[in-house]
């Protein structure tokens, strides 16, 4: 059974169009309480711009036919009774109106900023650059730091080492003759794989530290998400404090192998 439409979504674009598409689509959203994104799932599955690019164009179409006290005078008179030249009637004739209103302002900045784009990216890209196009840089900003925090505890889990004596072998490179199969092997030693870690992590952290901080210069001090920062930021320094602990103490080096003879000195 299909979902019946929310009034809202009408309610939202009316709401929008009185506005002259001026209005913050996240203020639309507050005044009929409902999330910043559905308001910009709505906006460009309906294609708000198009319809009311759509009703200025029929206005445009309905020109009332003026009264012939501005007409042009007959024969080569001007507005002051003076006479013209054919010349000078013929230019102004082909000239027309010399300070026509722009009536496609809108419709011809969308060209600008999606008709070029349309033919190098694909729809899906497009459709989510219509979701974000009225979005904030701070919501931006935060988005991304959320895409950051989740890769650098996700990390964690598919890069932990569980001791040092860990060792994974790896099929690296397989080639088959007539005298068989040869196969090459790579192994990963468990204090390379922590170093690795240690590190892409470190660059993580100083790359989010670094958002975070353009995130408390652009938000308002009453913004709540403020709050969720602080608790990045104490998860943050816990984690630098652990690589740094780790790297201090980290010591063991590779493994050395000494043969002696038996019974030698």
């Amino acid at each position: 059974m299909a979902r019946a439409r929310s009034p809202a979504r009408d309610t939202a674009y009316e709401i929008y169009k009185l506005s002259e598409g001026k209005k913050l689509l996240k203020d639309i959203a507050t005044e009929l309480d409902v999330s910043d994104s559905q308001i910009r799932k709505w906006k460009n599955q309906d294609k708000w711009d198009d319809q009311m690019n759509g009703n200025v164009t029929n206005e445009i179409g309905n020109v009332t036919k003026r009264n012939g006290s501005l007409s042009a005078p007959a024969n080569n008179d001007t507005l002051d009774g003076s006479k013209s030249s054919k010349k000078e009637v013929a230019r102004k004739k082909r000239s027309g109106n010399p300070k026509p209103k722009n009536q496609f302002s809108q419709r011809n900045t969308r060209s600008l900023k999606h008709g070029l784009f349309s033919r190098y990216m694909p729809q899906e890209t497009l459709d989510i650059m219509g979701m974000v196009e009225d979005s904030e840089p701070a919501d931006l900003l935060w988005i991304q730091i959320q895409i950051q925090y989740a890769a650098i505890i996700r990390a964690q889990k598919i890069m932990f080492v569980e001791s040092k004596d860990e060792m994974i072998k790896e099929i690296k490179k397989v080639e088959s003759s007539e005298l068989g199969d040869k196969v090459e092997y790579e192994f990963q030693f468990s204090w390379d794989r922590q170093a690795t870690f240690l590190n892409a992590q470190s660059k993580a952290i100083g790359e989010l530290r670094s958002s975070i901080k353009q995130f408390n210069e652009m938000a308002h001090d009453d913004d709540e998400r403020l709050l969720k920062i602080e608790q990045m930021r104490l998860g943050i320094d816990k984690t630098k404090a652990e690589i740094e602990k780790l790297n201090g103490n980290n010591d063991e080096g590779p493994i050395e192998i000494m043969i002696s003879r038996k019974g030698g000195r």
